[in-house]
């Protein structure tokens, strides 16, 4: 009994084994039906071509595994279809090692770049690496053009150019024997508005009794010389003009003097300068619309007699069409502007690789060490650059600069303060996902911005296997010559399909055949994520090459698992069947758990001091007083306010006893100042917990600070920036005080005896009124009075027989 249950689980141990196996299998995945499918697959991929390989009852039915998967199922090695990338250097010249600077070499014997062809044959998902050197030539060839901007404004500054030509030829010559110069002008598109098109302004442009020549586009005056003289005597012949609006016109002057290569003279071995000099800004692509002009520039030579012809035909040229062609062409390109312009010219600096901006005087008299300046700044870096990728196909890059720099990524494409005879070297890896649709090798170029020199790499596919060659087209092993028999199975013809080719995938599924595509006899058919041909799940195919559906039900995928950071299994895992297979060393449902605890380890080598665990990489303290990465500090415990009480005093006060030594010793918190001790943070959250401090200092001033680890593990100190220090008495609001006081008192006692005095008087002559009232003898007459007049009355007066009478 004991032995048949030890059987049994070793037989659903083995089943499931190789189920888990094929669900988490890229090669498996692929559902590879030839040995070509396979081997883009992926690089761990193998193809037993093996024919009796495959065993009745296998429960991985397919010959595309990975390798040890193979050996493990019982392919012999040597039937393993396994083909691996190549690298073949074709061209190899070392790069020049010159001696002395006596020793002449003619430009085309001077090499900066090695190597310089190669093939590389590339399998899908394996890359090949190879190695890149540069190495800076003493002696190179420069050519410098040297395009002027020719209105009014510039008119100061073209006395200045008219000797630049052998004052330039003697600096240069410091640098390399084999100079030579150039000079073109340029003003603006000759129609309205930029300029005034009327007889007299096309004459003379200018205004008052300055003589100007009329305007035009872009002259190219000089071509590239070794004759200084003969550049100052043309330049010398030059004359002012003027236009009407600020911009100038000279972004069709650059495209000529990029894309007319031969008639201004740029040679093929030699660093191309372009001086850029002007005092204004620029027009730029759909700006000629103001004008009428709506072609857009078609990045062509149009140049007569040396004079641009099409300016009022074609617009101005985009930025980025100037960007392809001065790269196209190698040329370097110096911005010498005002300081006015300074910024706009910065920011087109950005956009322009390989170029350099400097400030111009106001009369160019500093033209010369500006050159020379950003001829050093742009020659000691060297920036490569690649022509356009096959589609699948991607470039790493790897640097290895002066001083030991390594760098990777965007940076690892430049190296910086490389001097004459310094040699750096550039690791790049080539790598191709899948095949291109045609399978034919491509072409593609490396280079170094500014410079002729090239890695030239003819790219080769491996998009079939060796055995595919002995394939037996209609071969009787594929059911009656329904495909093509080869690397030990059928390659069914269009239309067919089954391990030999023995259905049709045009026939109705009947339900015998329905049935072995349910999964646990359920009802949907291949998860309804495929088509049941022939009894057999055909998965459906992604609009995305790299997502798919796998699994004999087409039960699985590769794309729909947990993310994190807003990656696929967090960028540390695969995804296989819906569920991640985390890197070694990470865990979770998103692979985006760290096992690491490395990072946990305070000094005391203790995980997290001892003071809690560490959960993904970080420590989760168990005591909430504690914090930091290691739980090692404790902001609200008994001792922190003294401990940093010399730290803050001279960071914030610049006093204390650490004064001197406070940029080394108390470096380590970020200081935040506030106004008043309300703006300090207060303890109101536990994951963010705050000690509030109040210390005293030599001179008995108080300082409030709070010390607090924040949510990034970082230590914060605020501090009111200002000190509460005891007063000391101030003896004039004292004697103010007092002599107010005197007075205040004095008059109040004087305002006091007013009043008093004012009621004892009003009472006084209220007295007095009422004894007066009260005086008889003065309002009667006195009743022993008796005057001595008599009076006498006849009766008969005033009567009416007194009237008659």
């Amino acid at each position: 009994m004991d032995v048949k249950l030890l059987l049994v689980s070793t037989l659903l141990g083995v089943i499931c084994f190789s189920i888990a196996q094929k669900e988490g299998n890229e090669c498996i995945n692929a559902n590879a039906k030839f040995c070509g499918e396979c081997i883009q697959a992926g690089a761990k991929c193998g193809w037993c071509k093996d024919p009796d390989f495959l065993k009745q009852g296998e429960t991985v039915s397919t010959r595309c595994d990975e390798l040890q998967s193979l050996l493990k199922r019982g392919c012999d090695e040597a039937m393993i279809e396994n083909p691996h990338g190549i690298k073949k250097i074709l061209k190899n010249k070392a790069v020049t090692n010159r001696r002395n600077r006596a020793e002449k070499l003619k430009p085309e014997d001077i090499t900066q770049i090695q190597p310089q062809k190669l093939n590389l044959t590339l399998r899908s998902g394996q890359p090949q690496t190879f190695d890149l050197k540069f190495k800076r030539a003493e002696d190179y060839p420069i050519d410098l053009y040297y395009l002027m901007d020719l209105s009014y404004s510039m008119k100061d500054d073209l006395e200045n150019v008219k000797n630049l030509g052998t004052s330039l030829m003697l600096e240069m010559s410091k640098i390399t024997s084999d100079f030579r110069i150039g000079f073109g002008s340029f003003v603006e598109k000759t129609v309205m508005p930029y300029i005034s098109t009327t007889p007299a302004k096309m004459r003379n442009p200018c205004t008052g009794d300055q003589t100007c020549t009329s305007p035009f586009s872009y002259k190219n005056v000089l071509t590239l010389t070794s004759d200084g003289k003969k550049f100052n005597t043309l330049v010398g012949q030059q004359h002012i003009s003027g236009n009407l609006d600020s911009p100038e016109g000279g972004f069709d002057a650059i495209m000529q003097v990029a894309v007319c290569g031969d008639l201004i003279g740029w040679r093929k071995e030699s660093s191309r300068l372009l001086v850029f000099s002007t005092d204004a800004g620029f027009h730029f692509a759909g700006d000629g619309k103001l004008g009428g002009i709506v072609l857009p520039n078609d990045g062509k030579c149009h140049l007569e007699n040396g004079v641009y012809t099409m300016s009022h035909y074609y617009d101005y040229p985009s930025i980025a069409h100037l960007v392809q062609k001065l790269s196209d062409n190698n040329i370097q390109t110096i911005f010498a502007v005002t300081e006015e312009f300074q910024p706009v010219y910065q920011e087109l600096k950005n956009l322009i690789p390989k170029s350099a901006v400097g400030t111009l005087s106001a009369n160019s008299s500093n033209v010369i060490n500006l050159i020379i300046d950003a001829y050093n700044s742009l020659s000691s870096e060297v920036i490569l650059e690649n022509s356009k990728l096959p589609e699948g196909v991607t470039l790493a890059y790897t640097s290895r600069c002066k001083n030991g720099l390594v760098s990777e990524g965007e940076n690892g494409r430049k190296c910086s303060d490389i001097s004459i005879g310094d040699e750096v070297t550039f690791s790049i890896s080539v790598t191709s996902k899948g095949c291109p649709k045609d399978g034919k090798p491509e072409t593609i170029k490396i280079k170094p911005l500014g410079f002729t020199e090239e890695v030239e790499i003819t790219l080769h596919f491996i998009c079939q296997c060796e055995c595919h060659k002995g394939g037996i087209k209609n071969s009787p092993l594929c059911h009656f010559g329904n495909g093509t028999y080869e690397c030990g199975s059928c390659k069914c013809n269009e239309g067919r399909v089954g391990r030999q080719c023995e259905c049709s995938s045009n026939d109705v599924a009947n339900e015998d055949m329905d049935r072995t595509c349910r999964k646990d006899n359920g009802t949907d058919i291949c998860s309804n994520n495929g088509d049941c041909v022939c009894g057999t799940c055909e998965c459906k195919k992604r609009d995305n090459p790299e997502e798919r559906y796998s699994g004999q039900f087409c039960e699985c995928d590769n794309f729909n698992c947990d993310r994190s950071g807003n990656k696929l299994c967090g960028g540390h895992g695969r995804c296989d069947c819906r569920s991640c297979v985390c890197d070694p060393m990470w865990t979770g449902s998103a692979c985006d758990c760290s096992l690491d605890d490395s990072t946990c380890m305070a000094s005391n080598k203790q995980i997290c001091n001892g003071r809690g665990t560490c959960e993904c990489g970080t420590c989760k303290c168990t005591d909430p007083k504690f914090q930091g990465p290691t739980c090692e500090t404790c902001p609200t415990c008994p001792g922190v306010c003294t401990e940093h009480k010399e730290c803050v005093q001279c960071r914030a006060f610049g006093t204390g006893e650490k004064k001197d030594t406070c940029e080394r010793d108390c470096s380590y918190f970020n200081l935040i100042k506030v106004k008043d001790r309300d703006k300090l943070p207060q303890p109101n959250d536990a994951s963010y917990p705050v000690m509030h401090c109040k210390e005293r200092d030599a001179n008995d001033c108080w300082f409030y600070y709070t010390y607090a680890v924040n949510n990034n593990t970082e230590k914060e100190v605020h501090v009111v920036d200002t000190l509460d220090c005891p007063a000391g008495p101030d003896i004039i609001p004292i004697v103010a005080g007092v002599v107010a006081g005197i007075v205040l008192i004095g008059l109040a006692l004087l305002l006091i005896w007013k009043l008093l005095m004012i009621i004892h008087d009003r009472r006084e002559f209220a007295k007095f009124e009422k004894e007066k009232m009260n005086a008889k003898w003065d309002t009667q007459e006195n009743p022993i009075y008796k005057s001595p007049i008599n009076q006498f009355q006849n009766p008969s007066y005033g009567s009416k027989a007194a009237t008659a009478l």
